[in-house]
């Protein structure tokens, strides 16, 4: 029997305990496993960074939700990207990324991979026919974030897709601004997807995550080896802490996107407002495509402020319901200053983003309170 996705976040992966009865998977704070006999493995468990019952508990449920066939979870989502980028990619490979990524990304790209002999080109991912553009035959990987961050841009995965796989490359999305309630990628054609945990999977800013979910048996299996080689895999209890936000994942997201619709229709109508950007809006430029990929269009919101960088800066210290912080999807509201601060990594690049670019994470507090909030951060 197929199951909805709310039932699927609350039960797959996670049989009650069958010595206890527990109806919540147990914490496994072990790192070792009793054998029976020399290479007598209880079921395939012998150390726990090749395997942790908590872990593959989280990692069965991510591929339900997300529709794929295996899932893998990591102490981060750079360790996934990492971890990634090292299986299928080599020296005289090429890369492409979106012109407005994560600073994260950017870093760990022109930073690190590229040192390793890859090269790589940006290209906005909302355009298809420049990306296409930007494609070579040694071209291995088209990674796209949709929502982008942080200008909320959208990519068209299945043309994407049909793209990168023309050259031979797999099609990469990050999906954590969309999470797997409002959108999954692998239907939409693509080859693996990319979660931050800590953010809206975790949902509650307790947690430090990250995950790759593949549509495909055998990439899986070259990605779980590599997981074991590399390292960087996610810990019981931050494995358990966020298969723990997964249950209310649906809930959680209908009431930010809600927030978030209300915001965008006050920060509109704000004459301190310059731009607004959210795929909601019937004036964004990738709305009608949103619209197609997406159940709603997410609780993150960036605007741009009249009066420059400073005007910008002092939106963020003046919020007091909206916490000044990095990393987003949490239960709480969050603002900052992209340009000094996820994206600072980005500066005096190509990928470098506007100086007045406020962006928020809506929470799912009282949507009046951070209505009340935003118009007094927003004041002359």
């Amino acid at each position: 029997m197929v199951h909805g996705f709310e039932t699927r976040a609350i039960h797959a992966g996670q049989e009650p305990d069958p010595r206890t009865g527990a109806v919540i998977p147990p914490i496994y704070a072990t790192s070792t496993y009793a054998q029976d006999g020399v290479g007598g493995l209880r079921e395939g468990y012998e150390y726990s960074r090749s395997a942790n019952p908590t872990r593959v508990a989280l990692e069965e449920c991510l591929a339900s939700l997300e529709g794929g066939s295996r899932g893998l979870a990591f102490a981060s989502g750079m360790a996934a990207e990492d971890t990634l980028l090292r299986t299928v990619m080599g020296p005289g490979d090429h890369l492409v990324i979106p012109d407005d990524a994560y600073g994260g990304t950017y870093r760990l790209v022109s930073r690190v991979v590229e040192r390793w002999g890859v090269s790589w080109t940006s290209a906005p991912v909302s355009d298809v026919d420049a990306v296409r553009a930007a494609l070579r035959p040694e071209t291995k990987v088209v990674w796209v974030e949709t929502p982008t961050n942080p200008l909320l841009n959208i990519a068209d995965v299945e043309m994407l897709a049909d793209a990168a796989h023309e050259v031979g490359a797999l099609l990469v999305v990050d999906n954590t601004f969309a999470t797997p309630y409002l959108q999954q990628p692998l239907f939409l054609g693509a080859d693996v997807v990319v979660h931050s945990t800590t953010k809206y999977c975790g949902g509650h800013s307790d947690v430090v995550g990250g995950a790759l979910v593949v549509a495909d048996d055998e990439l899986g299996e070259r990605l779980a080896f590599h997981q074991n080689a590399i390292g960087g895999v996610a810990g019981p209890f931050d494995a358990w802490l966020v298969l723990r936000g997964l249950k209310t994942l649906a809930v959680r997201m209908e009431k930010h996107c809600d927030n978030a619709e209300r915001v965008v229709t006050a920060l509109m109508e704000h004459p301190r407002v310059a731009d607004v950007l959210y795929p909601g809006m019937r004036t964004h430029p990738g709305h009608h495509l949103a619209r197609q990929q997406m159940h709603r269009f997410g609780g993150m919101v960036a605007f741009r402020v009249a009066g420059g960088e400073e005007a910008a800066v002092q939106v963020c210290d003046r919020a007091q319901v909206f916490t000044l912080g990095e990393s987003l999807g949490g239960v709480e509201s969050l603002i900052e200053h992209p340009g000094r601060m996820t994206h600072a990594s980005a500066a005096g690049s190509p990928l470098e983003v506007p100086e007045d670019l406020v962006r928020l994470s809506v929470g799912i507090e009282s949507i009046d309170d951070i209505l009340i909030d935003l118009e007094q951060a927003l004041q002359l």
